[in-house]
């Protein structure tokens, strides 16, 4: 059996990501009125109910209870092409379905309780991922097998939040996150597990935010989200390859009983500007603190010998590893938009965003990340007084990498990448 790296398990678990999407593995698809205007200006804008997502202090710019719910389809398409090896003598070819389509649900909910405070609940996600690259290395002898394979990660966020009117200028707000993850991995050499993963678990976070209402037509949004170090449980198995004293080497099972994942924090400044009853511009400007994504450690493992003679034999406990270590860089994007009243009833919308990717000196084929551009538009149309339904539909184009990672079974590996993606996204809005 070949040696096989841990470092792997880290890679698949966290890192695998929606390529096209946002920076690292984080998500921009909260509600479909952001999807069509390129989230610019979703700190503030409080079109419904959905700005819980991003600043909890809006919730004051709402007189009712309000209710939105909404589904956004992320058709997440990455090409690996010119995967090779030993210096381009072993050529593995490319994929061009490494993504997959991912249903991506919200709900929120805002309930005034006077003219000062008001408090609301949300459920939504801000990190997911989704690739399978198995293909790659099917029916080969050797191949890079720990760098290859399939990922699946789902997160989910519930939040509850509160505000608070301290004057007609200014309303803060503060939200306490309960984050959800789940993840499901598999790696093969042939028939040989390498990597079989189940686990889930849960991080606590927060989120405060600030607003500032100049006048009616123009108002800037604050916020700030502490995001936690989610510690996921479960079947976490790797093969691995370790000196023995007196056996020499041996393949060795290795079960872990977590994992400690940090997700990075993220702040963001919203502005919104009506500059004629029928016409309005807004922005965004994010920074994603990607850089204190140091490391995922493995907690609480259990070594035993894998095969031959001594297999099961115990050769280790309460191992803890620094699975892998990151190069990741802080990173920020910067959105612009613009909303359009046609009549009383339709309301068009687009937008512009640019993202900065996160890889910084290490680069990956599990995460051919990049600088992407989003083109995007929308339209809402007022059902009745009450109720509303919004559509937005985003473009969202990666940048080609070119990148060299190690394999511990066979060295230097070469590859391209590029992702790209379209989004659907529809919500239905209720005000009380």
């Amino acid at each position: 059996m070949h040696k096989f790296n841990k470092t792997l398990l880290a890679l698949a678990v966290t890192c695998g990501s929606f390529q096209a999407g946002a920076a690292g593995f984080q998500l921009n698809s909260q509600s479909a009125n952001g999807v069509g205007r390129a989230n610019a200006g979703d700190a503030v804008i409080a079109d419904n109910a959905a700005v819980l997502a991003r600043n909890p202090s809006a919730m004051a710019l709402f007189d009712n209870s309000a209710l939105s719910v909404g589904l956004t389809v992320a058709d997440i398409k990455i090409d690996v092409k010119d995967v090779n090896f030993a210096g381009g003598a072993v050529d593995l070819g490319g994929i061009d379905d490494a993504g997959s389509v991912k249903l991506i649900p919200n709900f929120y909910y805002i309930q005034p309780l006077n003219d000062k405070w008001a408090v609301g609940v949300a459920a939504f996600s801000n990190y997911g991922t989704g690739t399978d690259t198995a293909s790659l290395v099917e029916n080969r002898a050797v191949a890079p097998f720990d760098l290859i394979g399939e990922t699946e990660v789902t997160t989910i966020n519930f939040n509850v939040s509160l505000s608070y009117r301290i004057n007609q200028h200014w309303s803060v707000g503060l939200g306490f996150d309960t984050i959800y993850g789940k993840g499901k991995l598999t790696r093969y050499a042939g028939d040989t597990p390498l990597l079989d993963v189940d686990a889930d678990g849960v991080g606590y976070g927060g989120i405060v935010g600030v607003t500032y209402e100049l006048n009616q037509d123009n108002r800037f949004g604050l916020s700030f989200r502490k995001s936690p170090t989610v510690t996921v449980k479960g079947d976490i198995n790797v093969l691995s390859s370790r000196e023995i004293t007196g056996l020499s080497t041996q393949q060795v099972g290795i079960d872990f009983d977590r994992l400690d994942v940090p997700l990075a924090d993220i702040t963001q400044f919203a502005g919104f500007h009506q500059l004629t009853p029928t016409f309005a511009i807004h922005y965004t400007a994010q920074y994603t603190a990607w850089g204190s994504f140091d490391q995922i450690t493995a907690k609480d493992g259990n070594a035993t010998i894998a095969s031959g003679d001594f297999a099961g034999t115990p050769v280790g406990s309460g191992i803890e590893s620094p699975l892998k270590q990151y190069h990741w860089r802080d990173t920020w994007l910067g959105s612009v938009g613009g909303t359009y009243n046609l009549n009383p009833k339709v309301t068009l919308r687009a937008g512009y965003m640019y993202d900065r990717g996160v890889v910084d000196k290490l680069s990956s084929l599990s995460i051919p990340d990049s600088n992407r551009q989003w083109f995007t538009v929308g339209a809402g149309y007022k059902w009745s007084k009450n109720t509303s339904l919004d559509l937005g539909i985003a473009y969202v184009r990666g940048e080609e990498v070119e990148l060299i990672e190690n394999s511990s079974l066979v060295g230097p590996v070469n590859a391209k990448t590029e992702s790209s993606a379209m989004y659907y996204a529809l919500q239905y809005s209720y005000s009380f």
